[in-house]
């Protein structure tokens, strides 16, 4: 196996120091609720999930991120420096998620979106039903989610004090907005942002039931 490439040494550690070490997250998740398949689209080099879980297709426009998985020696030397246990399959479309990808129906347990848009508007397709969403605040995919009558609310994802935790119960509380708004597609394309709620958790977990 050849050694990991510079370049994409170099942009891991640019990608950590962006946004922080999101295995407590994913592993958190994986301890919640039952995933082997994982789609994030609007990935860019975040290949944490394959940390966690044996299968992953990580999507992106990003030239840079399309560079980085072509490395797939040096992905996997980091997956294991990052403690990958065991086997790991991935793979990465460079491809716009809005438009249609080379992926079958219900082709993942798992679906990320986070601070990518409106993931869930466009790939709950691929979610297999009893699959899951992950999804934050971000560009107001959450909200987008939560008048999507294919999901149900299933837990949240709180972050304090350096841990993570996942919750499932009082979700009554949850995605409650500060003033009364009429929560519509058309809005949240409108704003470009999410909803102001009550209480903010980090993320959302919402399981597709249609």
């Amino acid at each position: 196996m050849a050694g990991m490439l510079d370049a994409t040494r170099k942009r891991w550690s640019e990608q950590l120091g962006l946004v922080g070490d999101r295995c407590p997250l994913y592993r958190a998740v994986a301890q919640a609720i039952p995933a082997r398949r994982v789609l994030y689209p609007g990935s860019y080099v975040d290949v944490t999930p394959s940390v966690v879980w044996p299968r992953a297709t990580y999507v992106d426009v990003d030239r840079r991120a399309k560079r980085f998985f072509a490395d797939r020696d040096g992905v996997s030397e980091l997956l294991s420096e990052l403690g990958a246990d065991g086997p790991r399959t991935f793979e990465f479309i460079h491809a716009d998620y809005a438009e249609e990808l080379p992926l079958p129906e219900q082709a993942c347990d798992l679906l990320v979106s986070l601070y990518a848009g409106f993931v869930s508007e466009h790939c709950t397709r691929y979610l297999d039903i009893g699959g899951h969403l992950l999804v934050n605040s971000s560009h107001g995919d959450a909200a987008m989610a939560s008048i999507d009558e294919r999901y149900r609310l299933h837990a949240v994802v709180e972050q304090r004090d350096g841990r993570t935790s996942v919750r499932t119960d009082g979700l009554d509380a949850y995605l409650v907005t500060k003033r009364p708004v009429d929560v519509t597609a058309e809005l949240l394309h409108s704003t470009g942002r999410g909803v102001a709620y009550t209480r903010s958790p980090f993320a959302y977990l919402f399981e597709r039931v249609a």
